[in-house]
């Protein structure tokens, strides 16, 4: 959704603009394309390969880079002298360099030690949770973050098989999870939702998505843009709520109604863009 977040960051030249998820830079090019020689653009990224990669691809000086996860931005905003800000994108979610990287641990369909982080350098893994965790715990951080009916069923598996010995790779997870909850429903594979909810625990994306909107709202000048980005319900559920309360505390207005989402002609070039809600504000 390039085109809408340019059109809803409402950029322009010599403008200071944030974007919290710089990934591989592709929203970082286009942005920098638009605010001229004068411009500033702060990229955060948790992951080091992603911000590594990013960083070869887009040689400007104008793109100041930091390791830093969504609660850090208006601390790095800060450090790198910017008081307020004219916009800040959030891209919520998972990338595919995570899912397709080797030895990140994040899809049911590999046979990758249990990982899942987006810093390889935090210390919870998804293998300590599956491992460690009480099985009244997983239960609820499979059915919160994975709206997984079968939550406690699946819980109750991953109970019983790690007592004969550690699960260790995504693959025995898997294998767990399907005998657990039956076979596929449609196109889903029957892991997806409790690897989606392991994932979001290991990294506390949602807390993150809380903390990183509140420091956005902070650094945010008067008619400066926050852009946020969801591609499941729990995600956009807190963006939408947090501008809504925003809203009432007259500190934003709603600027998407109703949240935008991709043409059709993006969803038939890249089917993964169909769950995109992309919601604006702006401060006032």
């Amino acid at each position: 959704m390039v085109a809408e977040v340019i059109q809803e960051l409402r950029l322009h030249a010599g403008g200071t603009y944030i974007d919290a998820t710089l990934g591989l830079g592709g929203h970082a090019e286009e942005i920098l394309k638009h605010i001229g020689p004068g411009g500033t653009l702060i990229g955060l990224d948790r992951d080091p390969q992603a911000l590594e990669m990013a960083m070869e691809r887009i040689k400007d000086q104008r793109l100041k880079a930091a390791k830093a996860k969504f609660s850090e931005l208006e601390n790095v905003a800060r450090e790198q002298g910017v008081e307020a800000a004219d916009g800040v994108l959030f891209d919520f979610g998972v990338s595919l360099l995570q899912l397709k990287g080797p030895e990140r641990g994040f899809s049911f369909l590999s046979d990758e030690p249990l990982d899942m982080r987006m810093d390889s350098t935090e210390p919870l893994t998804a293998e300590k949770v599956v491992n460690e965790y009480p099985e009244k715990e997983l239960a609820r951080i499979i059915h919160e973050y994975g709206e997984e009916r079968k939550a406690r069923r699946v819980a109750r598996s991953i109970a019983t098989e790690r007592r004969k010995g550690r699960i260790r790779t995504c693959n025995e997870l898997s294998d767990i999870v399907t005998r657990a909850v039956g076979g596929r429903r449609g196109k889903t594979h029957p892991a997806t939702r409790t690897f989606q909810a392991i994932r979001i625990a290991v990294n506390d994306e949602l807390g993150e998505i809380q903390r990183g909107l509140e420091g956005a709202l902070n650094i945010l000048r008067s008619k400066g843009r926050l852009v946020t980005i969801a591609y499941h319900s729990l995600e956009d559920r807190i963006a939408k709520n947090f501008m809504k309360d925003a809203s009432r505390e007259g500190r934003l207005q709603i600027i998407t109604k109703k949240p935008l989402i991709p043409s059709r002609k993006e969803t038939a070039e890249n089917p993964k863009s169909r769950s995109a809600k992309l919601r604006a504000g702006e401060v006032l």
